[in-house]
């Protein structure tokens, strides 16, 4: 039986950093063969390698995530936690091995697709490391007491964040490309709307908002990680109502029940956004896991269930696993009364 804090194939924690990290530089050295540790030619000296960036995001993210950090508190949003970047980090992973492998050169056919160099696989991990980044609180923060308030904002923040971080580690001539890749996960902007023209950079943009969605979705506590921590960061955030022309406001969701409720809807505009918007980059997971998409087998099992749950009253004996608890001791998530079933 699959446990609740791993990914989709059962075999990697999902809450252990390390456990992610080794098998994300697993996979980067299983598709460069060690080629991509000296660095490209023209790399500055003391920039580092692409490995070296992974790395070194990681480690940085870890700090952040668990209020180590000078400047930043710890993560204070039960549903965008650690587990959540580092499953879609680890999907993220999985589709750029996928398209790597995809576009090889075989006898029946010549791939069109550019290849993936190193240093454009380690912006996709650094990306996803980072995309909900601005979810964290500075310590200065005194406007705002809890990071689902920036849920409307966390994406440019987070792109904000990126243009001043990736050079820091090596990353410096994708600074402004990882700043627009991660406009990817967001839906302030349609897709085809993000500036970006390297064909390669915005496949790669494609993969990134594919993993958002498919490691959420996938995840095998998905509908009481929505009932439980999602519906309170959409209070928080703003996400429940929404002005309408004339002053009136329309109600979207009532209780983290309805947000359950609301779940099949909710895939059927994330399956249009997969296939129209993001080009259909899921498929990349097949060659991963060599003919299956176990991204798409966990997410269909989830809003089955969803609908099964939906055509009557929600009760706790329906939705009863407990997904882990990653966030830092003595952190307060949200106002326990905005918890409404």
């Amino acid at each position: 039986m699959r446990r609740s804090d791993h990914d989709v194939s059962n075999t990697i924690r999902t809450t252990d950093l390390q456990q992610v990290a080794g098998e994300v530089m697993r996979v980067f050295h299983g598709l460069y063969d060690g080629k991509a540790s000296g660095g490209r030619k023209g790399t500055p000296q003391g920039a580092g390698t692409p490995a070296d960036a992974i790395a070194r995001a990681f480690e940085d993210i870890g700090l952040l995530y668990c209020g180590e950090h000078p400047d930043y508190l710890p993560c204070d949003t039960e549903y965008h936690d650690i587990q959540h970047v580092l499953d879609v980090t680890l999907a993220m992973t999985r589709l750029m091995d996928g398209y790597e492998r995809s576009r090889k050169v075989t006898r029946s056919r010549v791939s069109d697709s550019a290849p993936l160099p190193a240093a454009c696989f380690s912006l996709g991990v650094v990306t996803a490391l980072f995309h909900d980044f601005g979810y964290l609180r500075k310590r200065r923060d005194r406007r705002h007491r809890y990071g689902a308030e920036y849920t409307l904002t966390h994406v440019t923040r987070g792109s904000r964040h990126l243009h001043r971080y990736l050079p820091r580690i090596g990353l410096k001539r994708y600074a402004s490309a990882g700043a627009t890749i991660v406009h990817y996960t967001g839906y302030e902007r349609r897709a085809e709307t993000i500036p970006l023209s390297n064909t390669l950079l915005r496949r790669v943009g494609h993969m990134l908002g594919t993993a958002d969605i498919i490691a959420q979705m996938a995840d095998r506590c998905y509908l009481e990680k929505c009932r439980d921590r999602l519906y309170p960061e959409f209070v928080l955030g703003g996400l429940t109502k929404k002005k309408l022309p004339g002053g009136r406001t329309q109600i979207l969701f009532t209780s983290g029940n309805d947000l359950v409720r609301k779940t099949p809807g909710f895939y059927i505009n994330a399956a249009k956004r997969l296939d129209l918007q993001l080009a259909r980059a899921y498929e990349y997971a097949e060659r991963h896991f060599k003919g299956q998409n176990l991204y798409l087998e966990e997410m269909q099992k989830n809003v089955r269930y969803a609908q099964a749950v939906g055509d009557a009253p929600i009760s706790d004996d329906m939705l009863r696993r407990t997904p882990p608890s990653t966030l830092t001791e003595g952190v307060e998530p949200y106002p326990k009364d905005i918890v409404i079933r």
